[in-house]
């Protein structure tokens, strides 16, 4: 196939552009700043877009949008998420839609923040959103795609659990610190986690652009999700440290602000339930397969 990427230099970017020329796909990236001969350059808040560089691609996959871990939020670090998010999911999807030939499929990446904080309660597909402010994100973020969904592309809207690699995110982060043995749980650890290892978010994407039976959202998360104090075990018992120093609430509040309560603090228990359905087999369903991998131990 002939993909189309936003975000293709970013984390989960990075390594689905391997896969696919690995597996003999052509991907394209649309950035910012073209620096290869085919990338196509956009600028989402501007609403510009090269239009016609855009046919004859199969597939697009959307990941592009304002970090939402990387500082402090403020009103005008939520205005840049929530605008990131919609504004370029929208003149992406419009541009689509107004093609002659649109491609078949559009997988528009959510997170699992849309479901808010949920305590014990297994979320599906199904669940409803959250209240907070990354509900609120996810809920825009998800709409922003109808324009292709109307043109009768087959959208997908993979929502990422926490997503596991060395090289970034909330293990890449924490790792230095759980080496030196000063890791420990967050909060009362009761909170949780649905993580899931950045090979079977790769792995997930191309199952959703190859089946045909794969549309709307999809929970994209280990279907063994862990307590923030399991998981916390689990990573020290890998790398042979102690986990014996917890970051209470409060603290984590005032080094983060309210990005400690969306990020760490908030429960959320994913079921895999469209993923199970549509035959996609996990690599890593148990988090310490996936750390050993990942962090060659």
């Amino acid at each position: 196939m002939d993909v189309l990427i936003s975000g293709a230099t970013g984390l989960i970017g990075s390594a689905l552009v391997a896969d696919l020329e690995a597996g003999g796909h052509r991907p394209t990236r649309l950035t910012r700043s073209p620096k290869e001969p085919g990338d196509i350059r956009w600028d989402p808040l501007a609403g510009e877009i090269d239009a016609s560089r855009l046919g004859g691609h199969d597939a697009v996959v959307h990941l592009a949008g304002e970090s939402i871990a990387e500082g402090r939020w403020n009103q005008e670090k939520k205005r840049r998420i929530m605008e990131s998010r919609e504004r370029g999911t929208r003149l992406l999807a419009e541009t689509l839609a107004g093609l002659p030939e649109p491609p078949k499929v559009m997988v528009s990446v959510s997170a699992v923040g849309y479901y808010g904080d949920r305590g014990d309660e297994v979320l599906t597909e199904e669940s409803p959103p959250g209240s907070d402010f990354l509900a609120e994100v996810c809920k825009v973020w998800e709409a922003a795609a109808d324009p292709a969904r109307e043109a009768g592309i087959r959208v997908v809207h993979p929502r990422l659990g926490i997503v596991l690699s060395p090289e970034g995110g909330a293990l890449g982060t924490t790792l230095p610190i759980f080496k030196l043995g000063g890791g420990g749980r967050i909060g009362n650890g009761r909170q949780w986690w649905s993580w899931v290892a950045l090979d079977d978010v790769v792995g997930a994407i191309v199952h959703a652009l190859e089946n045909d039976a794969v549309e709307g959202p999809v929970n994209v998360g280990s279907p063994n999700p862990l307590t923030n104090a399991q998981y916390t075990r689990v990573l020290g018992r890998v790398l042979n440290r102690p986990t014996i120093f917890p970051l209470p609430a409060p603290a984590a509040r005032l080094v983060l602000g309210e990005v400690a309560d969306a990020l760490l603090l908030a429960s959320q228990r994913m079921e895999p339930a469209r993923l199970a359905a549509t035959g996609y087999a996990f690599h890593y369903p148990e988090l310490e397969g996936a750390l050993r991998h990942l962090l060659g131990r």
